[in-house]
């Protein structure tokens, strides 16, 4: 275990001795419902957590965003709220919220948007010094419930389908030059960019280089994406999930076809986080298909960018 790692469970363990919420909340994780709907070589996980109601409905609008208090600056973290500095400019706080039976928030010091192009590098070198942990990213409109302020999450390993479907998975290789993989799949639900190398630093260049193929849309800073990476027996696995929309329209739906989902990065991961029990009990494997194909970008744009990617 890394210093890094022992600090963090050192800081977990103390906040649920101390901080009744925390405490609260992860307890009442124990007894979440789940169900689990198989699509052949893949399954996907629906979970009912009510604690995170308040995130999957978050008002992401530029006016509410300026009209409520940054809840991940330091000023304006509860007084029970502890964190580990990390890197001089980030800290790194246990989520009281959790998806993760351990879920930590690492937000930045400072108040500044969230955009990942110049933060990847930071995103890799967590994933290092976190073997345990997968690491996550929420783009502005992808999930983020602060687009407001720069932050990563990071999930304790095992939890999410993914980690382990990416092996098996069906993927085709698009790119290879040296100690770097990129490849494509396609047969996920959601289409998706797999980075695979032992040289972090090629990881963090050839990111960048499909930053710059994906299509920032108006009003956007960046392209909407979610990220989630991890390290395992000296490799970076990091998965890009080009996006399309925010969320799908059964979330904004006024009757009875309505499902209160607000997909982010675990969502892709293949845990379907819904807030609600009525929406638990009724979603379908079919209401699954159509969300992940209508937030995702479509068959053809993935093509297209494919096509770029093999003209690299």
């Amino acid at each position: 275990m890394s210093i890094l790692s022992q600090q963090i469970k050192e800081l977990f363990d103390s906040q649920l001795r101390e901080w009744e919420q925390a405490k609260t909340n992860y307890e009442a994780l124990k007894k979440v419902k789940t169900r689990n709907f198989s699509f052949g070589s893949f399954s996907v996980k629906v979970q009912f957590n009510p604690a995170r109601m308040h995130s999957a409905s978050a008002k992401v609008d530029a006016v509410s965003i300026q009209e409520r208090k940054c809840f991940l600056c330091p000023q304006n973290l509860p007084e029970q709220q502890k964190g580990i500095p990390y890197e001089e400019e980030y800290q790194i706080l246990v989520n009281p919220f959790p998806i993760f039976p351990v879920h930590y928030t690492i937000p930045t010091c400072e108040h500044t948007d969230q955009l990942i192009l110049n933060r990847f590098g930071d995103m890799v070198n967590l994933a290092e010094e976190l073997p345990e942990y997968t690491i996550f990213y929420n783009g502005p409109k992808a999930g983020a419930s602060a687009p407001d302020h720069a932050h990563f999450q990071a999930g304790i390993k095992g939890f999410l389908p993914i980690e382990k479907d990416i092996y098996p998975l069906e993927k085709d290789v698009i790119y290879e030059s040296g100690d770097i993989l990129i490849y494509a799949v396609k047969s996920y639900l959601r289409n998706f960019f797999l980075l695979r190398s032992k040289d972090k630093e090629r990881i963090k260049i050839y990111f960048e280089k499909l930053y710059s193929l994906l299509e920032i849309k108006e009003d956007d800073k960046e392209p909407k994406m979610n990220i989630l990476g991890w390290h395992v027996e000296g490799e970076y696995y990091f998965c890009i999930f080009p996006r399309e929309k925010h969320r799908p329209d059964c979330f904004f739906a006024n009757d009875d076809t309505q499902i209160l989902v607000s997909p982010g990065a675990v969502d892709m991961g293949g845990v379907l986080i819904v807030p609600q029990e009525k929406d638990f009990n009724k979603i379908t494997a079919a209401d699954i298909e159509d969300i992940y194909k209508e937030i995702c970008i479509s068959d053809e744009e993935m093509q297209l960018i494919i096509d770029k990617v093999k003209q690299i």
